[in-house]
């Protein structure tokens, strides 16, 4: 228990139910002791997990926005968290064990992970630098990040290195674009160093058992519910009461929309709020086989909006319009295909090499759309009855014109995305004559890669927050990199072990090698 409150419980109310806030929920029960019955979570959707989602029916389709990369080799808050989660399929075991397991039977070995517009599979045992693109990178892996500022990776490298197999094996396997920054580019050079050994393969890689909703966000939910805490969907909070008194910020009230009622939540002094600030995939939009995605804008955008005015004349709870003021450089789409048919996983097979879960990504390197596939072991959703199978793809850029299809893929229903992917493999489309392909539009889906200046992300406890916190992907952790589950989980770690006063060590960002020099010593040797 919060030792302040040892004896007077008091309530803390989550807004937003992603994976960030459903962390930040367990820590507080777990390593803080406070019942589940004084915490609530809040959230728009009807459905906890945010940007981890998976949802869907065969007869009709599944659909995932995305899928995040995890580790074994870092990911430390967030296994530590699901070591302690029970599995809801294996008893005795947690999710991280069952995670391992999963895996041992499972592991990647992408044998093409870069197909080249003649349908051959790309060597990538070599990276393709030049001496020049091996200086730069180091010299960028090297700098200061305040020196970087907001620069741009294209201000870093010269045009050369993006045409190198090395960016597209990391850029489609992170999601970075050139014009991303350059922090984020040099955090995960060394926080995924071990990656530069094995990016060709993915051996690195490991996957949950089903879709990442249903294998993390479900079994924690669970966990949760069992504890007590209520989980409040269909609830959106509109505004946030506080005030300002000597330097001090306190919230006093939360204003929320639930159940068609307009509702006020009163937050006394003692209370804890957290806020999950900006979203990766709000106003994000479905199409279908014979509908694009609606292409919603910032007007459609609702998560932002709590962040924006409480930023608005304090510095210290960071500028938002770093990350969300220029869709057309954050947004990319994705696709979910559901076919009752196994020729296409057929052939890829025999085309790859490969079974489905052992592969990792397929890149077309010579996409215009620069897409990507990912052929999970089925079945990928609980539910999914035998005979169906389901893989996920994504474009980043989804402005420009198909090589199969004349239009952009922002403009492309289900059907003319699989005529395109079906061009790239030189399969027939009745490969694909069962599918059921659901693309997915995200307009802020890169934001938080955004080029970004010092203070432009407040910390998870401001300086000067009596009793609020934000959680995200948009908060600085230091070292760590945004786009991962881990951010969100370190950040509510954080948030938590500091309003609650905690006195437990939050495990700390994994580095790798015994020193800086060692470091690039092996950077170096992969470069070679």
């Amino acid at each position: 228990m919060h030792p302040k409150h040892e004896n007077q419980p008091f309530q803390a109310y989550l807004i937003g139910g992603g994976i960030g806030s459903l962390a930040a929920a367990a820590f507080m029960v777990r390593d803080g002791g406070v019942p589940g019955r004084c915490i609530t979570i809040l959230e728009a959707a009807s459905v906890m997990g945010g940007s981890l989602d998976g949802a869907g029916h065969p007869d009709h389709g599944y659909s995932l926005r995305g899928g995040r990369m995890l580790t074994t080799d870092n990911y430390e808050c967030t296994w530590g968290l699901f070591r302690s989660i029970p599995s809801l399929e294996h008893a005795g075991q947690t999710v991280f064990d069952e995670t391992v397991a999963f895996n041992a039977l499972h592991q990647a070995n992408a044998m093409a992970r870069l197909i080249d517009c003649r349908r051959a599979k790309v060597p990538v045992h070599a990276m393709g630098f030049s001496l020049q693109d091996r200086l730069e990178l180091l010299q960028l892996s090297r700098a200061d990040e305040a020196e970087l500022g907001a620069r741009c990776i294209t201000d870093c490298l010269s045009p050369s290195f993006f045409e190198t197999e090395f960016w597209f094996l990391w850029s489609t396997t992170f999601a970075f674009q050139p014009w991303h920054s350059a922090v984020e580019f040099r955090r995960y050079l060394h926080r995924f160093l071990l990656e530069f050994s094995r990016i060709e393969t993915l051996a690195g890689v490991k996957r949950t058992v089903y879709n990442q909703y249903d294998s993390l966000v479900l079994p924690l939910q669970r966990w949760l519910e069992a504890q007590g805490v209520r989980l409040v969907a269909d609830c959106t909070v509109t505004d946030i009461d506080h005030h300002d008194r000597e330097g001090v910020f306190t919230v006093t009230g939360l204003h929320c929309q639930h159940a068609g009622r307009c509702e006020r939540i009163l937050v006394q002094p003692d209370d804890l709020v957290f806020l999950q600030n900006g979203s990766m995939t709000d106003a994000s939009s479905l199409g279908s086989m014979t509908a694009a995605p609606a292409k919603r804008t910032k007007a459609d955008s609702v998560s932002w909006t709590l962040w924006e005015r409480l930023a608005r004349d304090r510095p210290a709870f960071g500028n938002p319009a770093a990350f969300n003021q220029c869709i057309a450089q954050s947004y990319w789409e994705s696709f979910t295909v559901t076919l009752t048919d196994p020729r296409f996983f057929d052939a890829m097979q025999r085309f790859t090499g490969n079974e489905a879960g052992t592969g990792g990504l397929v890149t077309f390197k010579d996409s215009n759309w620069l897409m990507s596939i990912v052929l999970a072991h089925q079945p990928h959703f609980p539910d999914q009855p035998a005979g169906v199978q389901v893989f996920w793809g994504y474009a980043l850029f989804p402005d420009q014109i198909g090589n199969f299809v004349a239009k952009p893929m922002a403009d492309c229903n289900g059907e003319e995305i699989l005529r395109e992917l079906c061009g790239h493999l030189r399969f027939d489309l009745e490969t694909v004559a069962s599918g059921h392909c659901i693309p997915c539009r995200m307009p802020y889906l890169t934001s938080m890669f955004m080029p970004r200046l010092p203070g432009d992300r407040p910390l998870p406890v401001p300086p000067g927050s009596k009793n609020f916190a934000f959680i995200s992907q948009f908060v600085e952790v230091p070292e760590d990199v945004v786009f991962t589950v881990e951010y969100s989980v370190r950040a509510a770690q954080m948030a938590v072990y500091q309003l609650l006063e905690i006195d437990l060590p939050i495990p700390p960002v994994t580095r790798h090698d015994q020193s800086l020099h060692a470091q690039f010593d092996a950077l170096v040797k992969s470069l070679q």
